[in-house]
């Protein structure tokens, strides 16, 4: 059964035993991050959270309770996708993928429940108002500053919106893009728009500059699960969010018309905040902002973005998340993504077993690929082939190992790793492009990454001496042990 909305979900979450909700005032400016920081970093991601009496930068209270840490386990992440493990997911693209046209008449029948799922899976218009337009605020009644929009670390420009769905258009071809890019609150009605120039809405809006024509944009705030985590995932431009996060939940994406610019926006969302940027405005100042890297990033500068209207639930409710020092929340976003997506890396490099990007590496900095090796240089054919692969390009490190070792245990995968390793021989380095947020490469988005080929090597690649093989207990001794042990009275073996 699919969440429709932000309420179902956190419902689903209490009746788990997952939410907690405090009760005590909490100020919105740096206490709230503290308290959300501390529970994230306890083992397993810690409990979501609902503050129930957030504390405004003026002192009162926000009649709207903020809700975090809602994805920051792998628990709370399968409920939010509907499934009891993630891979559940990967499998079902497997299988979409698999749409090999079957012989006879019976085979072809066999086939349209398939094709059938596919056609759930485009958003739908609702008719009447929609949940997220029950309170409308426009003109003079616009004030940013009523929202409990949360300043996370000491050193931000600002109070920041963290967990959003930033929805904007290609103005030729009118395909819609969903991305989660932070924004900066500057005044009762503007915000600063974050967006890397690697991402589809930055691309949008080089377009619209192109045309001189104002960009309409919105930015969502709490809605069902699956489209909010669909905002995060790293899909190709051509492909619509709000489809993809019907695929996930097996039911469309109810959508509602923009009050004031002609955008979609998710009819159950607990806030919009509709709005235009005008091209030729200058850019204003955005940042620092303490970011997933654990470090601040610096001061930029991007777009402006006037609001037009802010509409919002009757009783809404708050979403929002804090990015630091890892593990966080974006943590399990990130791994969900790389589960889901695993069915569609390897569709192109069809060796790939599993990979996996450990908390530490933040996504792009570390990530651990194994792979069914067959010939010579194989290792190095698969880290060119990555870099190759939309975001993956913005790896910096991948450590490419056999297909029997576990990448998401790194302390095997490091443990093969570095055995396995003649530095010399083994190491490669290329340059390209780096994330916007990486410190320490050489150029803004520009700089080297390296590839370690961890695997068994082959003659053919100078490797003359035996390669030992692997410490293993027998099978019939360890089944004797098996059997023993609940009499050794020490503990779990």
């Amino acid at each position: 059964m699919s969440l429709d909305s932000l309420s179902e979900f956190i419902a689903a979450i209490e009746k788990i035993g997952e939410l907690v909700r405090v009760r005590e005032p909490v100020r919105v400016e740096l206490e709230l991050c503290e308290i959300a920081d501390r529970v994230m970093k306890q083992p397993g991601g810690g409990k979501a959270l609902l503050f129930e009496h957030p504390v405004l930068a003026d002192g009162s209270r926000s009649p709207y309770p903020v809700a975090i840490n809602l994805f920051g386990s792998m628990k709370r992440m399968a409920l939010s996708l509907g499934v009891e493990d993630l891979d559940q997911h990967g499998a079902r693209i497997t299988k979409l993928l698999d749409l090999k046209v079957p012989e006879g008449l019976l085979g072809k029948f066999a086939l349209l429940p398939r094709l059938m799922e596919i056609a759930k899976f485009p958003p739908r218009m609702k008719g009447g108002v929609p949940a997220c337009q029950e309170i409308i605020w426009t003109g003079d009644q616009i004030d940013l500053r009523k929202l409990p929009i949360i300043t996370c670390w000491p050193q931000d420009g600002g109070p920041y919106i963290t967990l959003p769905m930033v929805i904007s258009k290609n103005p030729q071809s009118k395909v819609r893009n969903v991305g989660m890019y932070r924004v900066q609150q500057l005044s009762k009605n503007t915000l600063a728009m974050h967006w890397q120039r690697h991402k589809v809405g930055a691309a949008h809006w080089r377009e619209m500059a192109e045309r001189g024509e104002r960009m309409p944009v919105c930015i969502a705030i709490g809605a069902d699960p699956a489209s909010i985590y669909s905002a995060s995932a790293p899909l190709p431009p051509t492909v619509d969010e709000f489809i993809f996060a019907g695929f996930l939940r097996g039911a469309p994406v109810h959508l509602a018309k923009a009050v004031t610019c002609d955008l979609e926006v998710p009819a159950d969302a607990e806030f919009v905040i509709e709005g235009y940027i005008d091209p030729a405005e200058p850019l204003v100042t955005e940042g620092p902002f303490g970011d997933h890297t654990g470090f601040y990033s610096e001061a930029d500068l991007y777009p402006l973005v006037h609001v037009t209207a802010v509409t919002m639930r009757k009783h809404a409710v708050y979403a929002t998340t804090i990015v630091g020092r890892p593990p966080m929340e974006d943590f399990y976003l990130g791994h969900a993504t790389e589960r889901i997506f695993l069915p569609l890396l390897k569709l192109t490099i069809p060796e790939i077993v599993d990979y996996h990007m450990p908390a530490e590496g933040i996504f792009h900095n570390l990530v651990f690929v194994s792979i069914k090796k067959e010939y010579p240089g194989q290792a190095f054919k698969v880290m060119n082939a990555m870099w190759g692969q939309g975001l993956m390009s913005l790896a910096k490190v991948l450590v490419v190992v056999d297909a029997w070792v576990n990448v998401r245990d790194p302390q095997e995968a490091w443990w093969v790793a570095l055995n396995n390793i003649d530095p010399e021989r083994d190491v490669r380095f290329t340059m390209g492009p780096m994330d916007v947020l990486d410190h320490s490469s050489r150029a803004f988005t520009y700089g080297s990454k390296m590839g370690l080929d961890a695997t068994k090597k082959l003659p053919e690649e100078g490797f003359s001496r035996n390669w030992p093989p692997l410490i293993e207990m027998d099978p019939r001794t360890k089944q004797r042990v098996d059997s023993l042990w609940p009499m050794l009275g020490l503990g779990e073996g």
